[in-house]
């Protein structure tokens, strides 16, 4: 009987600055669809049509002061910030390990450090808005999502190749 794959250990890194240790937890991005409702002549029911995808971003919380996302603040290109999640995740029933890294480009967007109190480490919440995106699993890409040069690769198919090509920048 298959059990789940679950996290067991993870780490982030900030423009390469391990962050081991500082990470309490991160909220990854959520791979969302733009679905439209339409309803045509001869339809007994709507369907849902493809609309693009919604933005993506990441929020993710530091056990206390951090200096370099605070220096970040305000960066003024799109992917200025370079944030690599790494992920060991294993079943309990003797499958392996699986090496997950999410590798993501953007800037923040919200800093919040919280309350101040003291005696108290107290939190720092970072949300970060991201154009770039890649899931890879054991070292196979599955999901790439390239928004300013318009490519979104899902196991290993181009899906906006041919948007591109009509568009005259391939």
């Amino acid at each position: 009987m298959a059990l789940p794959t679950k996290l067991k250990h993870m780490n982030l890194f900030n423009d390469g600055t391990s962050y081991v240790g500082q990470v309490e937890e991160l909220a990854l991005p959520v791979l969302n669809r733009v679905m439209e409702e339409y309803r045509g002549a001869g339809m007994n029911a709507p369907i849902n049509t493809d609309q693009g995808m919604e933005a993506l971003s990441m929020e993710w919380t530091c056990g206390g002061l951090m200096e370099e996302p605070l220096r970040q603040f305000g960066i003024t290109q799109h992917d200025g910030v370079l944030l690599i999640f790494n992920g060991s995740y294993t079943a309990e029933d003797g499958s392996g390990i699986k090496a997950v890294e999410i590798e993501m480009r953007g800037r923040h967007s919200a800093i919040d450090m919280g309350t101040a109190k003291p005696a108290e480490g107290g939190t720092l919440k970072i949300t970060s808005n991201l154009s770039y995106y890649r899931l890879n699993i054991n070292n196979e890409n599955i999901i790439e999502i390239d928004i300013i040069n318009m490519i979104e690769m899902v196991d290993g198919v181009d899906r906006l190749k041919d948007h591109r090509t009509a568009l005259g920048l391939n």
